[in-house]
């Protein structure tokens, strides 16, 4: 795993959130997904550090972040990391998140457009209804009580490689994520994104492709031709990764390319 530069906690509302810096270079802020850490990473963590400075961030009640003191949702924890986009004193920033932290990459552009320079949301969807049936049953069944039952998934082992109270605080975050289980919607929100975005899948991913032409639609894209040169295009793109799944696209190489090549473009 690659060693962090530098590591702390930001106070934010309820308490406080970890992040780590890899790499050097322009700043980009990288969102896990739900129950994981920063660690979960891996290749997508070394692949982009190798270009640019990352700033990982462990959302409200993950990895070394403990239990906050307040409800957890979308909004609550983009604000957490504009929170420590502004503490770290940088301007703008790029963004890639992944699953949950794709969606509260969402929420972050909407709400701070003016912190983010280009955003890559991947494997995350703008609605519950957009996740496969399986998934939302997953979703929908979180709480404390599947915490024996995941005591010996790779979810809690990272989880307790990193917190300072694992058999206490993972059953608390099992309870708290039940919201990832309500039937939100932010199709109304999605038209008003201001900031180049790019949507990543794979092409087995746990979110509907109907969804993800329908996300892709309203962030403008798709709706006509674009043109022999290119001028009915806007400045949003989309992207479907061949042999990736939901579960593969957080260590993905394709991940990192696709991303770098969307976010460095000019």
């Amino acid at each position: 795993m690659l060693t962090a530069t530098t590591s702390g906690y930001v106070p934010v509302t309820g308490g406080k959130v970890y992040y780590a810096t890899y790499g050097e270079g322009a700043p980009l802020v990288l969102l896990h997904g739900g129950l994981m850490t920063i660690d979960n990473f891996g290749p997508v963590l070394s692949g982009l550090a190798a270009s640019r400075q990352v700033i990982a961030v462990e959302a409200q009640g993950h990895g070394h972040t403990g239990p906050l003191d307040r409800p957890m949702s979308f909004d609550n924890m983009a604000g957490d990391v504009a929170e420590v986009i502004k503490s770290l004193g940088l301007e703008k920033v790029d963004v890639v998140g992944y699953s949950m932290g794709g969606t509260i990459g969402l929420r972050l552009a909407l709400a701070h457009p003016e912190l983010i320079n280009k955003l890559v949301i991947a494997s995350a969807p703008f609605a519950f209804s957009g996740w496969h049936d399986y998934n939302q049953q997953g979703m929908r069944g979180l709480n404390a009580s599947q915490f024996e039952m995941l005591k010996p998934s790779p979810l809690y082992q990272g989880f307790a490689a990193v917190n300072p109270d694992p058999e206490v605080n993972f059953p608390k975050l099992l309870d708290q994520m039940q919201y990832m289980g309500k039937d939100y919607d932010f199709s109304a929100d999605v038209p008003n994104l201001k900031v180049p975005t790019q949507l990543v899948y794979g092409d087995w991913d746990a979110v509907r492709t109907s969804h993800v032409a329908k996300f892709f639609e309203l962030l403008g894209g798709g709706l006509q031709d674009a043109l022999w040169d290119g001028s009915g295009m806007n400045q949003n793109r989309l992207a479907i990764l061949p042999g990736v799944t939901h579960y593969t696209m957080m260590n993905s190489p394709k991940l990192v390319e696709t991303a770098l090549a969307f976010i460095d473009a000019k």
